[in-house]
């Protein structure tokens, strides 16, 4: 049985490109950095989620382009406001370009049913969910086909996004 590999060996051994693709208005709404935010309290995304920024990090330092797109329904939930919130501080300070696209100018572009991470337009690791948006399993495939799919919808999404900077919460 083959092990998959660490989000952070993925990270490591990624040379050219990560774009990640994020389809869903709620994530773990467990979490307990949404809880937190939920409840008023100030987050530091850097300080919160080290390991993350740190991977991200090195990862652009050495020239690495990481994207995130976010398709969302607008007016933007809750927990889409969270996110938008902690997204300077942890996405773009990691060096991430992040942009956001309204669902409603999603209609004409073909999306994979599954939120994913495209590494070097070859690796998809694909994220699987329950219907309260918790993690239930990774899927890592170099299916050709899914990839071109997984590409293909990224950079589509990516085309027509706007950059976070420049998005409005509704």
């Amino acid at each position: 049985m083959t092990r998959t590999p660490t989000f952070e060996e993925l990270f490591r051994d990624c040379q050219r490109k990560a774009v990640h693709l994020e389809m869903r208005d709620a994530y773990m709404k467990s979490d307990p950095a949404f809880v937190d935010w939920k409840a008023g309290m100030v987050l530091d995304p850097a300080e919160r989620w080290a390991d993350w920024h740190a991977i991200v990090t090195e990862a652009t330092s050495r020239g690495v382009e990481v994207r995130r797109a976010r398709v969302v329904s607008t007016p933007v939930s809750e927990y889409i406001r969270f996110e938008y919130d902690v997204t300077d501080g942890l996405n773009i300070a990691a060096g991430e370009g992040v942009r956001w696209l309204s669902r409603r100018n999603a209609t004409d572009i073909a999306l994979p049913g599954n939120d994913f991470w495209l590494f070097d337009s070859h690796l998809v690791l694909v994220n699987h969910f329950d219907g309260e948006g918790e993690n239930m399993v990774v899927e890592l495939t170099e299916d050709p086909e899914v990839a071109k799919l997984c590409e293909s919808a990224f950079e589509a999404v990516w085309q027509r996004a706007t950059p976070h900077a420049a998005f409005e919460l509704v």
